[in-house]
């Protein structure tokens, strides 16, 4: 029953991660999305790591691919705009491609040539602990670099995203505070003498 189950979630979970990339509507790439991390929860929760299943369920289709889903649905993107230039990238992105796929090469090659490297992991852990307390041990302790290393790549490609998706649209008024910390009196107040008698 678990190869079974194994064989379903991973057909489902390619499947709909090919049908993200495929997909023409946005609002239906978003919902393969969605079961996309709905199936790789599953795959997790086979291969024991039940924390991270939940937490994949919890906070990348509860609050990410939601969100992602309202942004897509309430804003007004225009995606032939965005897709225009797009072949410019091909080449950085096959080369990309490439580089992917030789690393998934080299890690299927590693494990058909020593399979116990796999059985003989780099760090030992305490069989008394529970998965979760497992796992924070590792990943704030000896792995602290790469995880906040992690979270700064998650920062710059966030900033790139507004970048990339920011417009401007022509006779809307909006704040420039930099203008606005630079003003000076003169710029500010005005003095008019009004003479005994008459309006300003």
């Amino acid at each position: 029953m678990a190869t079974a189950f194994f064989y379903l979630f991973a057909f489902v979970c390619v499947a709909s991660a090919l049908m993200v990339i495929l997909s023409r509507n946005p609002v239906h790439s978003v919902l393969y999305l969605i079961l996309a991390f709905v199936n790789a929860a599953g795959l997790f929760m086979l291969a024991g790591a039940e924390f991270l299943a939940l937490i994949l369920i919890v906070v990348y289709v509860g609050a990410v691919a939601v969100l992602f889903l309202f942004v897509v649905m309430m804003l007004d993107v225009d995606f032939t705009e965005l897709r225009q230039g797009f072949l410019q990238y091909m080449p950085i992105g096959f080369v990309v491609g490439v580089i992917v796929l030789i690393e998934l090469l080299m890690v299927v090659i590693g494990w058909v040539i020593s399979p116990g490297v796999v059985a003989n992991p780099a760090m030992q852990i305490d069989p008394s602990l529970t998965n979760t307390q497992a796992l924070g041990g590792v990943l704030y302790t000896h792995y602290a670099f790469f995880f906040e290393t992690a979270g700064l790549v998650l920062l710059v490609a966030m900033i790139g995203a507004i970048v990339l998706t920011l417009r401007h649209k022509q006779g809307v008024k909006r704040q420039n505070p930099a203008l606005q910390s630079a003003r000076t009196k003169a710029q500010s107040v005005e003095v008019v003498k009004v003479q005994p008698g008459q309006g300003i």
